[in-house]
């Protein structure tokens, strides 16, 4: 008999929703929330609710708790796809944004407005010209988010440290996927993510942050045929 596939658990990032991945055509997969005020925390509550073995797929903060929960239990997740994410510590410039947004929440700004600020970084000019209905899908994202749980993910990231250092152990294959224009976590932090793993591969597609958003079907298409590249060489993602 076939082993079994395990599940696709799919985390998207910052003030994001599971929209991020519609389009890519990921039927049946888990799609857990971030909604924990730290790393640890977050990893623990993933790991007491998902399935026993599964392949996870990171976007940002997704990824960055994807590494995480790797470190913690490599035993349970056969396969990791990290998107558009960043294995280094925080800067004191991240920090004080955060803090400025924490801020903002506690005044009354609502998530969808500060996404909003940050439309640029996150789609890129010519998308925010150009594409008004990405532009509404993702401040829409930031809406269904909700201060609550966006304030949570603003303290999980204060919360981070350096992967970089550690995920050199992690031996499950690795799919990195970077944006060529991606302004927030820009491809040479997907580099040295890539050089830092044993069993890691890196593409680069042509979009910004929401890669999954802009480039659903390529992405889908690509996480697709690495999972079956590593079914036929016997390793069960």
């Amino acid at each position: 008999m076939a082993a079994a596939v395990p599940p696709l658990v799919l985390l998207a990032g910052m003030n994001c929703t599971a929209d991020l991945w519609t389009d890519a055509r990921f039927e049946g997969a888990v799609r857990p929330v971030l909604d924990r005020p730290s790393i640890g925390e977050q990893v623990a509550a993933l790991l007491r609710d998902l399935p026993e073995t599964f392949v996870l797929v990171g976007h940002s903060l997704g990824g960055i708790v994807g590494m995480a929960l790797a470190l913690a239990a490599p035993q349970r997740v056969t396969g990791l796809c990290l998107v558009s994410t960043n294995a280094k510590a925080p800067t004191d410039a991240q920090r004080a944004g955060w803090g400025g947004w924490l801020t903002a929440l506690d005044e009354g700004v609502e998530p969808r407005a500060l996404q909003d600020g940050i439309l640029i970084p996150l789609l890129g000019e010519a998308l925010v010209r150009e594409r008004p209905e990405l532009v509404e899908r993702t401040l829409r994202m930031g809406e269904e988010t909700g201060a609550d749980r966006l304030r949570a993910q603003l303290r999980m990231q204060l919360t981070r440290t350096d992967l970089l250092s550690r995920i050199t152990g992690l031996s499950m294959p690795t799919l990195v996927v970077s944006g060529l224009d991606d302004a927030i976590c820009p491809p040479h932090f997907h580099t040295e993510i890539v050089s830092a793993m044993p069993d890691a591969r890196l593409i680069t597609l042509d979009a910004g942050h929401l890669l999954p958003l802009e480039r659903p079907r390529e992405f889908g298409r690509l996480v697709r045929s690495w999972m079956s590249q590593q079914r036929l060489a016997g390793i069960v993602v």
